[in-house]
């Protein structure tokens, strides 16, 4: 298979860095892979703005894969709807629908995990921008993560600006873009039935599945990249 330019797009709370031990993987197939930062923080910017930060970091002349997770889901439709894209992947991600905003469509369909986290850790930081703290990131993202790699996550993890799920989405159609979609078995933040039937009545297409909970790019990053690589 020839090489592929990958973008690699975080979810809440994450940023470029999650993908760490998935991006050589990937590069040692061959791809050329970009990470991206979106600007989380900032409670002024929502799905437009995340959109233009992921054009902006990818060259003009390159048709990419973009894999969007999580809350990226919402963003992945946005850049194919700007500039030539080759494949969509979304990874245990949410679907943006037209006139709709993320939190409307919770309100109505089985989005979100099954299980709640027995730890309630949210911290307002003002703005409509939140953190979330180290048990309740431990158990809706990492709870089948390696404990050093938890550690390193917990770190990491940025507050998250919640404008991206209240406003309705700046998607007006879905691109015609061939779509994949991962559905994590052991998912405690996206429910799994929900990535299926999803996928199937959305993308027109049947999820694969992985096993693990919400975050492979950190459980299971060499089988999550093969993954990957074959759905290109």
């Amino acid at each position: 298979m020839r090489a592929m330019d990958i973008a690699l797009v975080h979810g809440n709370f994450h940023g470029a860095w999650c993908w760490d031990l998935v991006r050589p993987e990937l590069e040692r197939r061959g791809h050329r892979v970009y990470a991206v930062n979106l600007p989380i923080t900032d409670p002024a910017a929502g799905a437009a703005e995340y959109a233009t930060v992921i054009d902006n970091l990818l060259p003009p002349d390159c048709e990419p894969v973009i894999v969007g997770h999580s809350m990226g889901g919402l963003i992945t439709p946005l850049v194919a709807a700007r500039r030539p894209v080759r494949r969509l992947i979304f990874l245990a991600a949410l679907l943006p629908t037209p006139g709709t905003s993320a939190n409307e469509q919770r309100g109505v369909e089985p989005i979100d995990g099954l299980e709640p986290p027995s730890a309630v850790e949210w911290v307002d930081m003002g703005d409509n921008v939140w953190a979330i703290g180290p048990n309740t990131a431990t158990e809706l993202f990492f709870h089948d993560v390696p404990a050093d790699v938890t550690r390193w996550a917990l770190e990491r993890l940025r507050p998250q600006a919640y404008r991206i799920l209240g406003e309705p989405t700046p998607l007006e159609a879905w691109p015609d873009v061939p779509a994949s979609s991962i559905v994590c078995r052991g998912d405690r933040s996206v429910n799994p039935a929900w990535v299926r039937t999803a996928a199937r009545e959305r993308l027109g297409t049947e999820a694969v599945e992985i096993e693990g909970g919400h975050s492979p790019f950190l459980s299971r990053p060499a089988e999550l990249a093969a993954l990957i690589d074959s759905l290109l």
